[in-house]
């Protein structure tokens, strides 16, 4: 499929691009190749290919969660730069 000079130019606009004439040739004759690959692509028969989300499968590689002792609250206080007995201080946030 041949694009026009026209349709590249429709193209830009939609994807709010500003476009020199050297630039619009150049993409006319790349994205009519794209659109010609596309066209043998849709010559191959995959009648018998069954549709698929995912042409390999997947694994999740994730840890067994596992229940541990916390820390102590002194050492997680330890390097808070404020802090009110038991709490880490932060500034108020409010307006």
């Amino acid at each position: 499929m041949k694009l026009s000079g026209d349709d590249v130019l429709h193209i830009a606009l939609l994807a709010r691009l500003g476009l020199t004439e050297t630039e619009v040739g150049r993409l006319r004759e790349q994205l009519s190749n794209i659109l010609e690959n596309f066209e043998i692509l849709q010559e191959v028969d995959t009648s018998g290919v069954p549709p698929t989300t995912q042409p390999i499968p997947l694994q999740n590689v994730v840890k067994d969660d596992e229940a541990t002792a916390s820390l102590p609250q002194s050492e997680i206080l330890a390097n808070a730069p404020r802090k009110d007995e038991n709490f880490f201080r932060v500034r108020a946030v409010l307006e």
